[in-house]
């Protein structure tokens, strides 16, 4: 054997010693949760490179696409860019009492949550309808937010109308997604509390405290505005109502990320029918007892 040979076979430096591989967090969960994480990823990651797609959170896109549309439509009308007036906001869908209980024009329960005053109105709501939607769109599916929105809008304005209708204000115009937003938000609160998310229990957290901030801050200027007079508006009613309305919508779901599909979507469906069960009874309470006066 030449020293050559008998390097191969006695080398001078042993190979290391590896310790057993770890299993991470993400390799113990069930295959199928580990696919939505990391589709969940994949989605983050191309947001952060700027990439955009349909697909992504179409709902979101859709409600924020309806809103502008309708603003814009109604500037194209000659209505004010900055500063409608009342009777504009009615012919375009604003809330009223006094259109809905006595005239049954009940469809502005619905069109009222896409009616804004003016350009401002308009772009303090759609960036909060932004970053709620894209956030909401994995735990509840594209039909969720939709509904959410929906359902949560018209609690809000059905709440609102019903203080009004408390206070004698039959005149009162209610018109913004704020309701619906807020809807979004308490939505979001319940379903970040749930165990069945795939993610870090930190970043669950960090993500609830910042929907809660959120509301909690809007709810705080909302009141504030009734003790300083600042010259806007707030309706803090239909704030109220949406948020409890998004609850309500939650309470019965489990997120889309981490659950299975059928138990998601038939406690989706229950969620819409609970919702709309519960609008639809507090509608005929208010038209035909009405609050206490």
């Amino acid at each position: 054997m030449d020293g050559d040979s008998s390097q191969t076979i006695f080398p001078e430096r042993p190979g290391e010693i590896l310790p057993p591989e770890q299993q991470s967090a993400e390799d113990r969960l069930p295959p199928g949760q580990q696919e939505q994480l990391r589709a969940v990823r994949a989605r983050e990651f191309r947001q952060r490179r700027g990439a955009r797609s349909w697909a992504w959170a179409p709902a979101t896109y859709l409600l924020v696409g309806m809103n502008c549309l309708v603003f814009l439509a109604m500037v194209a009308s000659r209505v004010s860019f900055v500063s409608p007036t009342a009777a504009q906001l009615m012919h375009w869908g604003a809330n009223n009492p006094q259109a809905i209980l006595v005239d049954g024009q009940w469809w502005r329960i619905v069109t009222a949550m896409f009616v804004h005053v003016g350009i401002w109105h308009l772009a303090s709501n759609m960036w909060c309808l932004w970053n709620l939607g894209l956030l909401g769109e994995p735990l509840m599916g594209p039909w969720g937010v939709f509904s959410a929105y929906i359902l949560a809008g018209a609690a809000g304005n059905l709440l609102s109308m019903g203080a009004s209708q408390a206070f004698h204000s039959m005149d009162a115009v209610g018109v913004g997604a704020s309701g619906a937003v807020f809807g979004l938000a308490g939505a979001l609160i319940i379903l970040l509390k749930s165990s069945r998310l795939p993610m870090p229990p930190r970043e669950l957290a960090s993500l609830r405290r910042y929907v809660i901030y959120f509301a909690a801050i809007n709810f705080v200027i909302g009141f504030g505005t009734m003790v300083v007079p600042v010259g806007v508006r707030i309706d803090n009613m239909a704030h109220l109502g949406g948020f409890l309305g998004g609850i309500l919508f939650a309470l019965p779901l489990v997120p889309q990320l981490g659950s299975a599909r059928r138990e998601f979507l038939t406690r989706r469906r229950f969620a819409v029918a609970m919702v709309c069960g519960v609008l639809v009874l507090f509608g005929f309470y208010l038209s035909s007892v009405g609050v206490v006066r």
